[in-house]
Formats: structure tokens, sequence, C-alpha cells
């Protein structure tokens, strides 16, 4: 009985012991045993920082094996597998490392961690996860305040993305620390790089004006790009996707890894195409990503070269309001609006959501960009590092479109006669032409003092040239013009030069960042354009960019910060030339305030920070767009973005995680004079219908996105997770009118993963992402105008919507090697 009683007692004991939460804490320290501080600590996923004497601890563990991976900027990073029932306590010595130059790349234009600026790091294994053809912006979706739409519907081809309220125009985007932004357009456009999230290590995402950087000033956010890092180890992948509307991804990545020990080189060829939800919405993608590498103690060189080609069928107009919501009282009105007759007319009344007013065979948009890069690093010694890059852009391309019924004038095409009747007007095919090059250098000096001090001085000096010409290359009445002549040409130059100086210095419980820029600004353009003849414009520009801020470190895991920055940006190319007031564009300025609290240990990650961003001559959009779809802007002189932004995950327990961001915001114009056209019956102009508002709605600026990610792994190799978002109402212009706006739109998508090897194969996942799971009638972008008659006391408005795709599917198999 005795015997009985002891062995059943050390079965409770065993299986006691093996249910107990157990603790584990690091010592993490380097070459010298000096402590690391803020290293990063993940332990199967669950992330963590070294305190200021290097130590971390986790708690609530079992008795088996963890991963535990340490990394800090300048060490090779390590994984350790560790059970705390065996041993709770561990000192683990991290090795300095010759490739932190990587990182070198991106270092000077990025926050740096717990730096007073509000940020979002997104790491490869997310972006991977994500990555199933769809662009960009649409990787970035669950995070606060974004707004993502696509012209075709379903994510691929052309995409839209606003931050905070801000278009891409005010987006500043980096690849290395290179400017991807047009110079004229300060879009960045990444259906001209198809896939490139395939060849990124990491993306920051930076709200406010940010940190300084290089390119058009960040008026909204900025997204900064870190190609991929070194791998040490040859590797091969084959990543393929197919889904809903006959949409495909082809990738395959091939790496040789280190060679003898100083050499590597990367490959990526991709193909995405799509038959877009919108009819005849295609896209055909395709792209390239080299890069080689030269690694040796003090110097690294690194060349990489990337380049895509998009051919995409226009639907730039986007969907008549009758069809978006149903409602078939105003199609007789939108068809004479929009000049349809006959076979066409009838074929407006026909149609669905997805209707697509373009019908001529080759209505395609076709760009080519090819981006080289020089990146070399010298780290003179651990306290001095020098980084410099050369770059080089080449992008050429069209537009091709039918036109009915044009005026043979304004193509430069004589009358033609035939008998006693003279043709002044032609059906015909234009080409309307883009062909640049934008080149330069940038440069970074990073010098650490001491353990406290960190300096950065960098900046660049760019150069753009880019000519703008059309071609007819059919008329029904052709006259005497002949094959490629152009009937207007341009040209643009812009330099553009700038300077930087950042300090963070750290004392006691307290760091303090200092920034500050200049940037010079030269731009001049000459030559007839489509629209206006004896174009010819110039602007010079000089802006001082002063930042500052503090962060305040509770313990290891928290903090809190406070920061002020301000900023100015120069008008796009489309403001000087189709200016709504015809008024020569005034820069726009901006004062930003950003106060937040972040927190980060093994259970929970969480940042809050309340925002204000007050302009001054802020260029926003009228609400309406010109013929290839570019919001057309004007000056207003005081107006203000201000809100709270939430963004956390919590991991509940090791097999459910939950995240969540919300950002709350007013976008108000102040003293705003809307400008409705007045036209007499015979359509004569006879000015404008002024309509004072005292405060308005930023057009396109919802109050409210909230997003939201459960995240199920019922065991290591499966990863279900449910993704929500919600986005409040959207007006499309300055006049707060709910007639034109977008309604609330609230979308679910779910995504499935397993991962296993099998047969050697090293990694090996089933990707399912099913996209509007409850099929939501929705869209989250359009365009809207209006028009007035004399004596008439109401105007009429006309609302566009780019509808997004419904419930649609992509399946996804990769293969790594």
């Amino acid at each position: 009985m005795l015997k009985t009683l002891l062995m059943t007692s050390a079965l409770w004991l065993i299986a006691f012991t093996s249910m107990a939460q157990l603790k584990l804490t690091l010592q993490i320290t380097d070459g010298q045993n000096q402590a690391i501080p803020f290293a990063s600590v993940q332990l199967n996923g669950t992330s963590s920082k070294t305190d200021q004497e290097g130590k971390v601890e986790f708690d609530q563990l079992e008795n088996k094996v963890y991963q535990v991976k340490i990394s800090s900027v300048g060490y090779k990073t390590q994984t350790r597998a560790i059970n705390p029932a065996t041993n709770n306590q561990h000192s683990i010595q991290l090795v300095e490392t010759i490739f932190q130059a990587e990182e070198v790349y991106v270092l000077a234009t990025r926050a740096k961690e717990n730096a007073a600026t509000t940020y979002k790091n997104i790491g490869k294994q997310e972006l991977e996860q994500s990555n199933t053809g769809q662009d960009i912006p649409y990787l970035i979706n669950q995070t606060p305040g974004v707004v993502v739409g696509s012209d075709a519907g379903a994510g691929i081809g052309y995409t839209s993305m606003t931050i905070r309220g801000s278009d891409n125009e005010r987006i500043n985007v980096t690849l290395n620390g290179i400017p991807l932004n047009n110079p004229e357009s300060m879009g960045s456009f990444f259906v001209n790089l198809p896939d490139f999230a395939s060849s990124t290590q990491s993306i920051q995402i930076q709200r406010g004006i940010g940190t300084s950087t290089n390119g058009p000033g960040a008026f909204g956010a900025s997204l900064n790009f870190q190609t991929d890092a070194l791998q040490e180890q040859p590797y091969a992948e084959l990543n393929n996707s197919f889904g809903s509307y006959n949409s495909w991804k082809n990738t395959l990545k091939i790496g040789t890894g280190l060679l003898d020990n100083k050499y590597a080189f990367n490959a990526r060829l991709s193909r995405i195409s799509s038959d877009g939800y919108v009819e005849r919405a295609s896209s055909d993608l395709k792209s390239f990503y080299l890069d080689a590498g030269l690694y040796t103690n003090k110097h690294t060189l690194k060349a990489i070269i990337f380049s895509g080609t998009e051919k995409t069928y226009q639907a730039w107009n986007g969907l008549p309001e009758p069809l978006y919501t149903g409602d078939a009282t105003r199609m007789d009105d939108y068809a004479d609006n929009m000049g349809l007759y006959g076979a066409e007319r009838e074929r407006f009344f026909k149609a669905d959501r997805r209707y697509n007013q373009y019908t001529y065979d080759n209505q395609t948009d076709n760009y080519s960009q090819t981006q080289s890069q020089l990146h070399y690093t010298y780290n003179a010694s651990d306290k001095i590092t020098l980084n410099t890059a050369l770059h080089y852009t080449r992008g050429r391309g069209y537009y091709e479109e039918y036109r009915e019924d044009n005026d043979m004038s304004h193509y430069g095409i004589s009358p033609v006669i035939i008998g006693d009747s003279t043709i002044n007007s032609t059906d015909l095919i234009r080409r309307r032409w883009l062909d640049n090059h934008f080149y330069g250098l940038t440069y970074s000096l990073l010098y650490r003092p001491t353990a406290a001090l960190n300096l950065t001085f960098g900046g660049a000096y760019n150069q753009y040239k880019g000519d703008h010409y059309g071609e007819v290359i059919w008329a029904r009445y052709a006259s005497d013009s002949e094959i490629n002549e152009k009937y207007y040409a341009n040209q643009s130059t812009k330099n553009d030069f700038n300077f930087f100086a950042k300090a963070d210095y750290r004392w006691d419980k307290w760091l303090f960042n200092v920034d500050i820029q200049y940037r010079n600004i030269n731009y001049k353009g000459n030559g007839d354009d489509d629209k206006i003849k004896d174009l010819d414009f110039k602007d010079q520009l000089h802006f001082i960019n002063p930042k500052a801020g503090i962060t305040y470190f509770i313990n290891a895991q928290q903090n809190l910060y406070l920061s002020y920055a301000f900023a100015s940006k120069e008008p796009t190319r489309n403001d000087y030339v189709e200016n709504p007031r015809n008024e020569f564009p005034k820069p726009e300025s901006m004062q930003n305030l950003e106060a937040g609290y972040r927190i980060n240990n093994e259970h929970i990650s969480f940042a809050a920070n309340v925002y204000g961003m007050f302009y001054t001559n802020q260029l926003i959009p009228t609400g309406a767009i010109n013929d290839v779809g570019s919001a057309l802007r004007i000056n207003v002189k005081d107006s203000y973005r201000a809100g709270i932004e939430l963004d956390g995950t919590w991991k509940i327990n090791k097999n459910l995680h939950w995240g969540a961001t919300a950002a709350f915001s007013r976008n108000k114009i102040k003293d705003f004079i809307e400008e409705i056209p007045e036209y007499s019956q015979d359509w004569s102009y006879l000015g404008t219908v002024k309509i004072a508002h005292a405060s308005t709605n930023i057009a396109k600026s919802p109050s409210t996105i909230l997003s939201n990610t459960f995240t199920y792994k019922p065991t290591e190799a499966v990863s279900l997770s449910l993704m929500s978002k919600y986005i409040s109402r959207i007006f499309l212009d300055n006049s707060s009118d709910t007639n034109r706006s977008i309604d609330p739109s609230f979308v679910h998508n779910f995504q499935a993963i397993y991962s296993f090897g099998v047969w050697g194969i090293k990694n090996i996942d089933l990707n399912l992402l099913v996209n509007n799971l409850f099929n939501a009638k929705y869209a989250t972008s359009g365009y809207t105008w209006s028009q007035q008659f004399e004596n008439e006391q109401q105007s009429k408005y006309y609302n566009f919507y780019y509808p997004q795709a419904e419930t649609n599917v992509m399946l996804g198999l990769n293969i790594r090697f």
C-alpha cells in the first residue's frame, strides 16, 4: 500500500512539475562580457527586449524545449534550444558580425528603436505570409490609418493607398534609402515594380512627418524598404499562387549564400497576371531582381538591379453611381453626361457593378522601369560607418486610347475637304508618352563617439529629366498628318539637393532626438502640353525642416515619447499644369506634433499615440480627377488633421493571438469656398457659384479606421486567421455632403496557412486567402464633380466609384529548398 502511494505521489509530482509554470532568465553580453541593452529576444514567436543590464525574463513557460532567437544591430543573430525546466538561467554571448552593413543602407533614414516618432516595422515573415500577388499597399492594410483600393478591384494592377488621409503623392517612399517617388507626380507606382515584396526584408511605416529622408517630403507618412539581407546559406524558392479572375503569381528565387566567406549573389524572376474584377481590367506584370555583394571586415560593396514591366487595361473612369447603388432613376442623366449613344448606351443600361466604359481592345497603360543601385559601406571602426550609394532609374512608356470625334486642330491635323463638306473632327487612336531618367547620389555617415551618443549626417543630390509627348497612331481622317508625328512635346528637369543631421543622446532614462534637414529644389518645364500650349514654368524652392523629440523609459518594456516636426513640400506637375483655379500653386508646409506610449513584452505589444498635423497652404483634392485618374488639387490656407491611433497585439495563449488597430481623426478645412461651375442652357461657361463653409471635412479622409486580426494556431504547422477592416464614411469632395460620399464599409478576410517539410524539402507552405469573406459590396475610393445651369436653384453632382471585388480566393504553394 505504501509503495503504491509513493508511486502515485511520484507520478502526481512529475505531472505537476510538467504542468508548472516556469520562468526563464537570459543575460545577453558581447565579447568583452559587457551587457547588450535592448537586444531583441524571440521565444517561439514571443518577442521582448533586454533591459539596461542586458537581462530579459520570460514566465508562464512549460517543461519543453523552446527555440530562443537573439539579435542586435552589429552582432550575429544566435538561436538556442532551451528547456527552462532543465536550466532557467542562461548567459549568452553575441559575436560581432561584419555583415551589419546590410542595415546601414536604411539606418540613416529609418526611425531608430524607441525614437520619438510614430512608426511600425513589418518583417519578412509577415510579408511572406501576405504575399499572394496583390500589390504592396494590400500587404500593409492591417496597419493603423491605412485605406487601400484598386481600380481593377482585386488588388492587382493599379492600386491606391492613403495613410492618415494622405495619398501616395504625400507618402515618401525609399528603397534602401533611394527615393522611389516620381519627382514630378510625387506618386509611387508599385505596379511598375510587381512582386517587389518578394525581395523585401522589411518595411518601416512612419506616420506623420517622421525622420529626415531622401526625396519628396512626407506629409502623411513614409515607407522605408530594405531589400533582402544577406543569407549565408544557399537556397532556392518556388512560389506560386492562383485564384479568382484568372489571377496568377509565379516567383522563382535563388541565392548562392556566402561564397569564399565574402561573395553572395541573389536573383528573382516574377510574373503576375489577372483578368481583374472589373470588365477587361486585366494586368500583365513581369519583373526581375538581381544583386551581387562583396563582404569583408571593413568594406561592403553591393550592386542591385531590379526591373518591372506592366501592361494594364485602363479602368480609370470608375463606375457611375447608378450602377454602384442600383438606383436606376438617373441612368439617363449619367448616360447623357458621359456622352453615351447607340450601342454603348444600351450596354450601359444592361451593365452591373463590374462595368468598364472602355471597350477599345488596346486601351492600355504600358510602362517599363529599371532601377540600378550601387551601395558601398566602409566600417572604419566600431564608432564610424560611411555609406554611399549611386542610383539610376530609367522609365519609359505610354498609354494608348481610342478617342471619338476629336477636334483635328488639337492634333495639328488639317481639315479634310470632301466635295462641299469640310471635316474638322475625327475618330483617332493616340499614345501619350513619358520618357524619363532619374539619377543621383545618396550618402550617410554614422558616428558613435560614446555608447550614449549617436550622430548621423546624410543627404542626397538627385536629378530628373522627363520628356512628355503625344502621337496619333491612327485617324479616320488623317489629312496630311504623318505617322509617329508628335502633336505635343515638352521637357522637364528637376534638381533636388538635401542635407540632414541627426543626433540621438541617451541619458539615464531619457532619450533625446534632434534632426534638421535642408532641401533645395529647382524645377522647370517648357514646351507644349496636351492641354496647354507654350507651357513654361519654373520654380525654385528652399526648405528648412527641423525636428526634435524626447523619449522617457519607464522600464525596459515601456516608454513615453513626445515630438515636434516641421516640413515643407513642393507642388506636383499636375498642380502647375492643371490647377482648377488657374493659379500658380504654392508650396505647402506642416507642423506635426506626436505623443505616444509603447509597451512591448512577451505577452503584449501595444502603442497608443495622439497627433496633430497643422497645414498652411495644403494642396487638397477637389474631388474631381483628370483624364488619367489623378486628383485635381487646390491650395487652402488653413487646415488640419488630428487624431488618436492605437496598435496592439495580445498573445492570449500559445495558440491564440489577437491584433487590432484603431485610428480616429478629425480632418478639417477652415473657411473653405466651394466653387461649382455654372453654364448657360447652350453650355456657355458663366463662371462659378460660390458656397462658403466655415469648417468642412477634407476630401477622402475617413474619420474612423479599424482593423482586427484573430490568429489561431492549433499546431505549430497550422495557422488560421480572420482579418477585419472597418472604414467610416469617405467624402469625395470638400462639401461634407453625404450625397457625394462613399458609405462606410466592413470587410472580412480569412487566411489559412499550413507549413511542413517532406522528402528533404526544407519548407512547404500552403496558403489559402479568402478576400471579402461575406461578399460585401463596397468601395474605398472614387471621385465626383458638380455643375449648375443658369436659372436652376440646385447643382447636379455626378459620383463615380472604384468597386472592390466580391468574395474571391487566392491559393498559394511556396516551396523552399
